[in-house]
């Protein structure tokens, strides 16, 4: 049987050089992933697409794992390279990307995948699904590939970052975006065996942090955080979530404060449970704080940051909403449910979600981050708060089905107490008021789209 061919193209309004070396940037495979690929970059022997560089991935083809070994067969600058498959699931992959001119300042790109299923002809029912998934996954791409070449690449002055919690849901998006931008970034790792290129040793519950050899960070950005929205809310529990938030982030300001070069900017999360039940009123972050357990949790955690303004640095606490992906968080646990029609309305529902996109979570630290104008607390959800209600129906409709059942509060309390009421039934209704001041332009301003956007479920 012949092999198959998939060829997708978009048109960029960007010159041809910019666009090809953008994909020559480490971060680039991990930035054009689907979320909800079950694909991992494991390991890479030699550096940027040229010829003989070989990426290994693990893939996992109904939940079974198994690797994936690509290798660069062409590279001719500024106009294609090809990646072929070496091991893995197909019998026969190649992949070529493409660079065509399009007048003085764009480019057409094109994708085209050659591509043969294993087990000969017992696979030609498939070859339908595989072309629709490509479709899904390229269109993806694309699309995050226009965007961030047409309002970042090329726009920003280079800074070197040390980022903490870098293998979270956040950290694990964050990186490769600011690696595309054009920044460095060294991540901080608490394993001592085999640090990579970029990677630097800490252990924050015995205080070490070496910076004084690290050289000099134009920014720290910190993300450390135990999640909150796991079991019951044990005492034990409880110290754990304080302490994986202050302990951290008080080393870190212990040791910029010592640095004779200081970053120029702290950048560290918090969360809009900093404002407890909220009900409908709209908060912004001249909100007060809350009375609640996290309220507690946030002031504490924001209070450790801004002891870096005392050294002169320009300290920045990212109040977090529902981050919109699928891997990781509130909604890669609610996918399954709903894609199975089973989803539900958590009590009456009425409880508004401030929630925000990966892309705008990223793209608003990035702005945060080249913005020397802002500074404290800062609100890091979309401008469209909705109902839980609202977003449940909304979920479902992006899987073409309804919302037939109701989870009643008080079973949410009896099954896990105190997380149960402050994780699903408080509602914080958030304006991210210093964003959008500061001239902040949303992706996704909606739920629906953004949804369909990070689920890569088309109309």
């Amino acid at each position: 049987m012949k092999t198959n061919v998939f060829i997708k193209k978009i048109r960029i309004n960007a010159q041809v050089e910019t666009v090809f070396s953008w994909h020559e940037r480490e971060g680039a495979i991990a930035r054009l992933t689907p979320p909800w690929a079950p694909l991992k970059l494991i390991s890479r022997f030699g550096e940027g697409i040229q010829k003989g560089v070989r990426v290994r991935f693990r893939i996992r083809i109904f939940k079974i794992p198994m690797p994936w070994v690509a290798e660069h067969v062409d590279y001719k600058i500024n106009s294609e390279f090809k990646d072929r498959q070496i091991k893995g699931p197909f019998s026969i992959w190649e992949h070529t990307h493409r660079f065509l001119s399009d007048g003085d300042s764009g480019t057409i790109m094109e994708d085209r995948v050659e591509f043969k299923l294993p087990f000969g002809i017992l696979s030609n029912p498939f070859y339908g699904i595989a072309k629709k998934e490509f479709e899904r996954m390229f269109s993806y791409r694309h699309r995050v590939l226009k965007y961030d070449l047409e309002h970042h690449s090329g726009k920003i002055s280079k800074k070197r970052i040390l980022v903490s919690g870098a293998s979270g849901t956040i950290g694990s998006a964050l990186v490769p975006f600011l690696q595309t931008c054009g920044h460095e970034v060294i991540r901080l790792v608490r394993t001592k065996e085999d640090l990579q290129k970029g990677e630097l040793f800490w252990d924050p519950y015995k205080g070490y942090l070496d910076l004084d050899t690290a050289g000099h960070f134009d920014a720290v950005i910190n993300l450390n955080g135990l999640d909150i929205s796991r079991g019951r809310w044990t005492r034990e529990q409880k110290k754990k979530i304080l302490d994986s938030r202050v302990i951290p982030t008080r080393l870190l300001v212990e040791k910029m404060k010592t640095l004779e070069k200081k970053p120029g900017v702290f950048i560290s999360s918090s969360a809009i449970g900093y404002y407890g039940e909220g009900g409908d009123t709209l908060l912004t972050e001249s909100s007060a704080l809350g009375h609640c357990f996290i309220s507690d949790v946030c002031q504490k955690w924001e209070t450790e940051s801004k002891k870096a303004k005392t050294a002169g640095i320009r300290t920045v606490q990212l109040r977090i909403g529902i981050v919109l992906t699928p891997a990781g968080g509130a909604l890669a646990r609610m996918e399954l449910p709903f894609k199975t029609g089973c989803g539900v309305t958590l009590s009456h529902g009425s409880q508004y979600m401030s929630w925000i996109s990966m892309d705008d979570a990223i793209s608003g630290i990035l702005h945060v981050l080249m913005n020397e104008t802002i500074s404290g607390p800062v609100n890091l959800t979309a401008p469209n708060p909705v109902t839980n209600l609202e977003f449940s129906k909304t979920l479902a409709r992006v899987f073409s089905k309804k919302v037939f059942f109701r989870f009643p509060g008080f079973l949410a309390r009896l099954l896990w107490g105190e997380m149960g009421n402050e994780t699903l039934l408080t509602s914080a209704r958030v304006k991210p008021e210093k964003l959008l001041d500061n001239g902040f332009v949303f992706q996704h301003e909606t739920v629906l789209p953004a949804l369909r956007h990070i689920l890569g479920r088309s109309e």
